[in-house]
């Protein structure tokens, strides 16, 4: 398959200009001019051609939940439901994002392990959705923060076991739920932390052990500080919320970036409507903080927690980006967020997330340029995926 366009997006805010992709198979064979590659495609291969728009990496939504539908009452139909039907609906909500342009996610919370189920469906071609990154059962304490999906644990020894029982189903990353958070209204509240320092390290010990980073879940700058100490790999959401309000430490800060610590802050795409909630004040100190760690160096990576309420599957992303700009982060590094940086964040910088040979063919062509405006991500000429050009009317016809 040949894929030319007016731009190719080949780096950090660096376009090659009228140039084409190669894909044979589901890897990228060559990138370069339309002139040099245009011979290349043989009899048999299609040649796309888009003029006028851009081809770049496929999007990455580090944060979601596939389980849950994205309502105002998420936790309702996910009780209610059993796990065939939860399957089924999972597998529209991949289909969503993939026809929004995302090709691949890290799911930070399951059940049951039925994302790992549709991770299987997805790769043998029985599903359409985007490449997946699991963690199974998120880690949480009796009666904590989404308790309701399996993974209660207390103490070190139970906490190394359900490390290893979830890496043993298959996950490639292991979540931990290291603060309270509002999707759970029986438990600990989100400025409250959950583990103590002894269990944290012990669930970073035994992901190491068996090769997988550790996402933690902290609002609370108590959490985010044990987190950071215990040495994870991501930090989810990273609020510093405190009982009255938020706290952002800067030595915490200095730490995280002197670490390399990803933070995902996590956000909806409807960022303009939080001040109806926490109010102006509270509004302007949360969104300063995110800007403060842009500003100092964090490794920010895009994420928009699908699934959780009001948050749903279909172009959310691509909504979520324009809060990054308004906070002031320059539109390149916003692209690389949900491209490369997040592919390094979630273990796959080797294989995702840019357009070079070698890399999955992971790709999304958008009218227009994203480096100019934000909202061309909207506008979708093509999603292929591993090679394999998405038609949203037929996803388990097309085969590679």
């Amino acid at each position: 398959m040949l894929i030319t366009a007016d731009r190719v997006l080949t780096g950090s805010g660096t376009y090659l200009k009228d140039g084409a992709v190669l894909v044979d198979g589901d890897l990228v064979t060559a990138v370069g001019p339309r002139a040099q590659l245009a011979g290349h495609a043989g009899t048999q291969g299609a040649h796309l051609s888009f003029p006028g728009a851009t081809v770049m990496p496929g999007l990455i939504d580090a944060h979601v939940h596939l389980v849950f539908d994205g309502g105002t009452e998420p936790l309702a139909s996910f009780k209610d439901s059993d796990d065939e039907k939860l399957l089924r609906e999972m597998r529209q909500r991949a289909e969503q994002l993939l026809s929004s342009g995302v090709t691949t996610v890290r799911d930070l919370g399951d059940r049951d392990g039925l994302v790992l189920r549709l991770r299987e469906e997805i790769g043998r071609d029985a599903a359409a959705g985007p490449r997946i990154v699991s963690a199974g059962t998120p880690l949480t304490i009796p009666g904590g923060h989404c308790h309701f999906l399996g993974g209660e644990v207390r103490g070190e020894a139970a906490v190394r076991d359900l490390v290893r029982a979830n890496v043993a189903a298959g996950a490639e990353v292991i979540k931990v739920m290291a603060s309270g958070g509002g999707l759970t209204k029986d438990g600990p509240k989100s400025w409250q932390s959950q583990f103590s320092a002894n269990e944290l390290k012990a669930l970073v010990e035994e992901a190491r052990l068996a090769g997988v980073p550790v996402a933690a879940h902290a609002h609370s700058a108590d959490g985010i500080a044990a987190v950071v100490a215990a040495g994870v790999d991501t930090i989810e959401h990273c609020t510093w919320m405190t009982e009255d309000g938020f706290g952002l430490r800067q030595d915490v800060l200095m730490e995280i970036v002197d670490r390399g610590i990803a933070v995902c802050p996590a956000v909806s795409p409807h960022w303009q409507k939080v001040a109806r909630y926490f109010g102006d004040e509270r509004t302007r100190i949360l969104f300063g903080q995110v800007r403060q760690m842009a500003e100092a160096g964090v490794r920010l990576i895009a994420g928009t927690d699908a699934g959780v309420q009001r948050t749903g599957f279909n172009g959310s992303l691509a909504g979520a980006l324009g809060f990054y700009a308004h906070v002031g982060v320059p539109t390149e590094r916003i692209i690389d967020m949900a491209t490369a940086h997040a592919a390094d964040a979630v273990g796959l910088g080797g294989s995702a997330g840019r357009i070079a040979p070698g890399y999955r063919a992971d790709l999304l062509v958008v009218g227009g340029d994203p480096l100019a405006d934000l909202g061309a991500l909207k506008d979708i000429r093509a999603v292929i995926a591993a090679g394999h050009l998405h038609d949203p009317g037929s996803p388990a016809e097309q085969k590679r």
